[in-house]
C-alpha cells in the first residue's frame, strides 16, 4: 500500500461531511427563465419529468417520438394551460434531422437565463441470450440507448457550454451486471464511460455532467413488456434452436418476467434524482436510485473478483 494513503482516506472522511454540510446550506437553483430539453418523454421517467420541471418553473421541450401518442397529448394538455413554457416536438434520436430540428426549436425559443439542461432519457430494453438476438437488433439498440444520447449531446454541447448548464444521461446498474438482458447492460455500460470522459472534459467550461443509475422499475417505465416464449423461440435461428430446446426459453422468459414483476412501481423516486441532478448548486456525478439488495449486487460487482460475481449471478439465474 502506498504510505500516504491512510492520510488520502483520513482525509477523504473529514472532507465528505464539509461537502455534505456545504451542499445542504448552498442556495437553490432558480428554476424560471431556463429552458431543458428531455428525450423519450412519450412515457416513464421522461414524461414525469416533464411534468414535473414545468411546474417547477421551468421551460420545458419534450421530445416524444409520436407526437400523436397519447403521452404526448397529455403533455401538451398541460401546455395549453400555459403560454407556452411547455413545448412538445416530435424527437427521434436515431434522426440526424430530428435532432438538428429540435436545436433549432430551442434556439428560436430560449428564455432569458438560456439553455439550461439536456436530459438524455430516451431508451429501449429487451430479453435475450447473446445469440438469440439479430445483428438488426444490436445495430438498433446502440443506435437508440447509445448513439442517440451521443448525437443529441454533440448536437446541444454549444449552448451547454455556453450557459455553463447541465447534462443528465439515464444509465442503470445493469451497466455492471446482466440477468437476461444483456443487449441493454451494454448500451448502459457504453454510456458510463461516456459520461465519465465527457464529465472530466467540460469541468473546465462549468457544464456538470450526471448519470442516474434506476435499479428495477420496468412497473413504471413500462420500458420491457412482458416477454412470450413462443415470439423468442419463433424468431430464433434454425442454429439457436438446435441448441436450445423450448422448456429452456420458456424458463427463461418465466424468469425475467418475474424479475419484470418485482419492479418498483413509484418512478417519482428515479425522477426525484433527476431534479437534483439539475437543480442542486453541487449535484452528485451519480445517482443510484435502487433497492438494498440491488445496491449490494452492485457492491459485490464492484469490490469482489469476478469469479465471485459469475457465482452469484448463476445461482440466480438456476433459481
Amino acid at each position: 500500500m502506498c504510505p500516504a494513503a491512510p492520510l488520502l482516506l483520513l482525509l477523504l472522511l473529514l472532507l465528505l461531511p464539509l461537502a455534505w454540510l456545504w451542499r445542504r446550506g448552498a442556495a437553490a437553483l432558480e428554476p424560471a427563465g431556463r429552458a431543458v430539453l428531455i428525450t423519450g418523454c412519450d412515457s416513464g421517467f421522461g414524461h414525469l419529468l416533464a411534468l414535473r420541471l414545468h411546474r417547477l418553473g421551468f421551460t420545458v421541450f419534450a421530445g416524444c417520438l409520436c407526437p400523436a401518442g397519447e403521452g404526448a397529448r397529455r403533455l401538451q394538455r398541460e401546455a395549453a394551460a400555459d403560454s407556452g413554457r411547455l413545448r412538445v416536438l416530435r424527437l427521434d434520436v436515431t434522426r440526424h434531422r430530428d435532432v438538428l430540428a429540435a436545436k433549432e426549436l430551442v434556439l428560436s425559443h430560449l428564455p432569458e437565463r438560456g439553455f439550461w439542461g439536456l436530459v438524455n432519457n430516451a431508451g429501449i430494453s429487451t430479453f435475450g441470450e447473446t445469440g438469440w438476438l439479430s445483428m438488426e437488433k444490436y445495430e438498433k439498440f446502440a443506435d437508440v440507448n447509445l448513439l442517440g444520447s451521443i448525437r443529441t449531446t454533440l448536437a446541444f454541447l454549444p449552448l451547454l457550454r455556453k450557459y455553463k448548464g447541465r447534462i443528465v444521461f439515464m444509465s442503470s446498474i445493469v451497466a455492471y451486471f446482466s440477468l437476461g438482458n444483456g443487449i441493454y447492460s451494454m448500451t448502459k455500460a457504453a454510456i458510463e464511460k461516456f459520461c465519465d470522459a465527457l464529465r472530466l472534459e467540460m469541468k473546465k467550461f462549468g457544464v456538470q455532467v450526471c448519470i442516474i443509475q434506476p435499479g428495477n422499475y420496468a412497473r413504471s417505465t413500462k420500458i420491457q413488456p412482458p416477454v412470450s416464449a413462443e415470439e423468442i423461440w419463433n424468431e430464433l435461428s434454425e442454429e439457436e434452436k438446435a441448441v436450445y430446446n423450448k422448456e429452456y426459453v420458456q424458463e427463461r422468459a418465466n424468469f425475467f418476467n418475474n424479475i419484470l414483476s418485482e419492479g418498483s412501481t413509484n418512478g417519482n423516486e428515479v425522477v426525484d434524482a433527476m431534479v437534483d441532478a439539475l437543480t442542486s448548486p453541487a449535484p452528485k456525478a451519480r445517482y443510484m436510485v435502487a433497492k438494498l439488495k440491488e445496491k449490494a449486487l452492485v457492491l459485490v460487482c464492484a469490490l469482489f473478483p469476478t469469479v465471485v460475481m459469475d457465482s452469484v449471478l448463476s445461482f440466480a439465474l438456476s433459481k
